[in-house]
């Protein structure tokens, strides 16, 4: 790790996450000890289901532990109300996501302008400034006036990165950013990401592209909401792969 001597920006200590519908309890992340240090590139990987998303959502801050300590940029947040919650996400993290989540009827501009419309202090020239900066930086200041629907998936995707670095965040979290890109195009999102970590913005990306997640300085593996190590998620993919195999050679013969 290149990073161990910068302060840490997320850390969690004993983090767990149930979520309740009725009376029923559904247990998604459980004693999640993490920390993540300033600069830092850590990819989160772990089969479907296994709490991925909702291990991002609550180092962005959209949502809450059940239980366990966790500090962002040295601050508790567990007990936080919702608007402290809200200041520091906006003033702090960016994400990406895998559907982009581009606002339809808004203009590429418009779309990248929308995590400076709760800062204050920023007026319309600077907001401007900011906008056009973060479009050029993903190549896509051609197309500013444009609408989500007038481009391709590659380029949506280019938008929605300029709208998570348009504030100046110090932690970009993108959830699976090139599952809905071919190749080409995921490679340009992983290198514009790349260059962003490089730059000194911290980086915590979901992902199941081993390509993209060997370029991380750390891999956390995620299984039953659980942090494992490697031998242990190697083993776990065996036993997995084992199983569906002799599922498979049952089918066969039935």
């Amino acid at each position: 790790m290149r990073t161990p001597h910068r302060p840490p920006v997320i850390d969690m200590r004993g983090v767990g996450k149930v979520f309740v519908a009725g009376a029923l309890e559904l247990p998604v992340l459980t004693d999640i000890h993490l920390t993540v240090h300033e600069g830092e590139f850590v990819a989160i990987a772990g089969p479907s289901g296994c709490g991925k998303t909702t291990l991002l959502s609550l180092m962005g801050l959209l949502d809450t532990p059940t239980h366990g300590h966790m500090r962002f940029l040295g601050e508790p947040v567990v007990a936080a109300g919702r608007r402290q919650r809200a200041l520091l996400r906006n003033a702090h993290v960016g994400f990406v996501f895998q559907a982009f989540n581009l606002v339809a009827d808004m203009s590429v501009a418009a779309n990248v302008a929308l995590p400076l419309a709760f800062r204050k202090g920023i007026g319309r020239r600077e907001r401007d400034e900011r906008v056009a900066a973060a479009l050029a930086s993903v190549g896509m200041s051609h197309r500013m006036r444009h609408f989500p629907g007038q481009l391709s998936g590659g380029q949506q995707q280019r938008v929605a990165v300029a709208r998570a670095i348009v504030g100046e965040p110090a932690v970009i979290l993108a959830d699976e950013p090139t599952g809905n890109l071919d190749l080409e195009n995921g490679e340009r999102v992983m290198a514009l990401l790349g260059r962003l970590n490089a730059a000194g913005t911290t980086l915590c990306m979901v992902t199941h592209d081993d390509r993209f997640s060997a370029a991380a300085d750390r891999i956390v593996r995620l299984l039953d909401g659980r942090v494992v190590d490697e031998a242990t998620f190697q083993e776990r993919q065996r036993e997995a792969g084992s199983g569906l195999d002799e599922r498979r050679a049952m089918e066969a013969l039935l």
